[in-house]
């Protein structure tokens, strides 16, 4: 866990709603990318350990029997069941809210299992360890990332680059210069050093796959504001009753940068390390198989 600081239930309280919007999606071939790296065909199951609404699982839900997400935010548990109707894969996917501490929590076992930028905010070695023996033989965790390296400009675009630095710094003005998590504050940010956490659980790997990005995305001011919710070190009950002045004053430092409000972007650059259980020889055998 991260020191000084303990999980608490308002982490992402009222950000479900805006997460889908307001984050970047992930890279458009991911999908492929898993599919052929772990010979998936639509058979086995995937649990989403950190699932947020269902962003990643749902992404990934044609390729496998069952999929089950896991977060402890009510809100996103709701909003991933949500999404799950409008996609039509209700009675593949299952979602449950709880930690990821509190596994195996009954769930049986995986072919996959998957961390979409959540892995920081758990008790990282429990986790691994139980995720480990959740696995069937054959099977892999998967953590996803973005490429924290990757610099990308919107120079031949058609509008102005979100101006990120200025609506943290707004951001800052209402809310501290501390990093805000939940009731507690995060000083030295989140933790890192996956690789030997992994490794310490019995973790073999890993196998690093970069899937490309750079394709051109358009942002509204709306889905900046979604972006600010979105984010636990903003999330909606932090603003308190300065909410309204909030918004207000970041709708006018975006109109100031793009009248039209209207900003140009790129998908993200991923990157998905795959590892098995040292047991495993290799994380392509039988990953697909069903049960």
């Amino acid at each position: 866990m991260v020191e000084g600081w303990e999980w608490d239930d308002t982490l992402f309280l009222g950000s479900a709603p805006y997460y889908q919007r307001g984050r970047l999606p992930y890279a458009p071939g991911l999908p492929d990318v898993l599919a052929e790296t772990l010979m998936l065909d639509g058979r086995g199951r995937l649990i989403d350990v950190g699932c947020g609404p269902g962003t990643l699982a749902l992404s990934l839900a044609h390729l496998f029997s069952e999929v089950v997400g896991v977060d402890p935010d009510s809100g996103m548990i709701a909003e991933a069941e949500r999404r799950a109707d409008e996609a039509g894969v209700p009675g593949t996917s299952r979602w449950l809210r709880a930690r990821a501490e509190e596994l195996p929590a009954g769930l049986g076992t995986f072919t996959v299992a998957t961390f979409g930028q959540s892995f920081h905010w758990m008790d990282r070695d429990v986790v691994a360890s139980t995720v480990k023996d959740m696995l069937r033989n054959g099977g892999a965790l998967v953590h996803i990332s973005d490429l924290k390296t990757e610099i990308r400009t919107v120079e031949g675009l058609p509008h102005p680059a979100v101006p990120y630095s200025a609506v943290t710094s707004l951001t800052s003005q209402y809310l501290g210069a501390a990093r805000r998590a939940g009731r507690g504050v995060l000083l030295h940010g989140t933790p890192g050093d996956e690789a030997a956490v992994l490794t310490r659980a019995g973790f073999a790997g890993p196998r690093r796959h970069v899937v490309p990005g750079g394709q051109a995305l358009e942002r509204t001011c709306d889905d900046v504001a979604a972006w600010v919710f979105s984010l636990s070190s903003s999330a909606p009950h932090l603003f308190g009753e300065r909410r309204d002045a909030f918004e207000a004053d970041l709708d006018r430092l975006l109109r100031d940068v793009s009248p039209s409000g209207r900003f140009s972007a790129n998908y993200p650059e991923n990157e998905g390390e795959l590892r098995v259980p040292s047991r495993s020889t290799s994380c392509t055998s039988h990953t697909g198989a069903a049960a």
